[in-house]
């Protein structure tokens, strides 16, 4: 108990700030079946990378997001393990009502390294967040999906829980942005970017034909306006303020992990991530397993950042140029959208759907190798 409120601890000198806007979606409503985990993180920290973690003093391998200045990869913001179990996390705001000290909060990134050390299944989460020692220390909607075909939310504060699961959602898809739903009513963050999500999702879910890429390439790098009513994103405007768009300026990663049909090797198990500003980002598939983890994603410079998030916050700054007065708070929709079809998202999107489609060859060419 003692080696866990140690663990738990170490994170009070690196927790920043989380917002979010995330989904889970079943198999039945996935062109393939299987069930993914999408978050679009945002966070003041812009430095971001993966990082696999090996197995280690009985402990799962798993692979997750972390901050480039966490040295000790000590909270995990979205990841998946060996055994396919995936997790992620977005900040509520409508929780915790109690007096527990700000320096002892925000360890959902130290809580989420733990679960992706330990959890097969999304019962053994719930036996975590029982079993952990109290205040726990998060305000958070918890995703979870596993291999079995299971997912679930939830929604925890220092000292209890509410679990939304998703075999009892008719429509088989949960979302969440940064309020929770059982939290206290009208208070929270997230309320339009939510609407947008549901939005931009309701002919996909008719369709039943969700992938990856319509989160990476389409609601990651749609400015659609659920509370004005319209859609920026082709609209021909240069500059539009950055308000409430599920993209925004403190937007670091677009992260969709596709588990596996019950039955199947949990190897299988794939991270999508565009990381860095998501409208700017090339998307990578990331697996488990020696060399699942584009070294350009990893920590790999003097300040432990990552090439390519590097190279994608060059690309944002051009987005988001102005410097003086509120000027960061002004998009220019022009580097990203224009007619000259030389924006950051036209001339990402079809090199990023064959990053897909190699991606998809590459996990056909394993099922086919374990069949052997």
């Amino acid at each position: 108990m003692k080696k866990i409120l140690l663990t738990l601890a170490l994170l009070c000198s690196i927790a920043v700030g989380e917002a979010c806007t995330s989904a889970i979606v079943s198999g039945k409503l996935t062109s393939n079946g299987r069930p993914l985990l999408w978050k679009n993180r945002d966070t003041n920290d812009q430095n971001n990378r993966v990082e696999r973690i090996a197995a280690h003093d009985g402990l799962l391998e798993f692979v997750a997001l972390f901050d480039a200045r966490d040295l000790r990869d000590t909270a995990a913001w979205m990841g998946f393990n060996e055994r396919g179990f995936a997790i992620m996390n977005t900040a509520s705001y409508n929780l915790n009502k109690d007096n527990v000290k700000e320096k002892d909060m925000d360890k959902e990134g130290v809580v989420m390294r733990y679960a992706l050390e330990r959890c097969t299944t999304v019962d053994d989460f719930e036996r975590v967040l029982q079993t952990l020692p109290k205040p726990l220390g998060v305000e958070a909607n918890f995703g979870v999906i596993d291999a079995q075909g299971n997912g679930a939310y939830f929604e925890a504060g220092n000292y209890s829980y509410v679990k939304y699961d998703l075999k009892d959602e008719p429509s088989g898809i949960l979302t969440r942005t940064n309020y929770s739903f059982s939290g206290r009513d009208g208070e929270g963050y997230g309320y339009i970017r939510h609407e947008n999500e549901k939005y931009l999702l309701r002919d996909h879910i008719a369709a039943a034909d969700i992938t990856p890429a319509v989160f990476t390439e389409g609601l990651s790098r749609t400015f659609y306006h659920s509370q004005l009513g319209r859609d920026y994103t082709h609209s021909g405007y240069k500059w539009v303020v950055d308000q409430d768009f599920i993209a925004r300026r403190i937007s670091t990663a677009s992260v969709v992990i596709e588990g596996v049909l019950p039955g199947e090797d949990a190897s299988l198990t794939t991270m999508w991530i565009a990381l860095g500003y998501p409208p700017c980002a090339d998307v990578f598939a990331v697996w488990t397993g020696e060399g699942g983890v584009p070294k350009e994603l990893t920590g790999t410079t003097a300040d432990n950042h990552s090439v390519q998030c590097d190279l994608v916050n060059e690309r944002e700054a051009e987005v988001f140029s102005i410097k003086r007065g509120n000027g960061k708070y002004y998009v220019n929709l022009s580097k990203l959208y224009n007619d000259d079809g030389t924006g950051y998202c036209q001339v990402l999107y079809e090199k990023n759907m064959e990053t897909y489609r190699r991606g998809y060859a590459e996990i056909q060419r394993r099922r086919e190798a374990l069949k052997k």
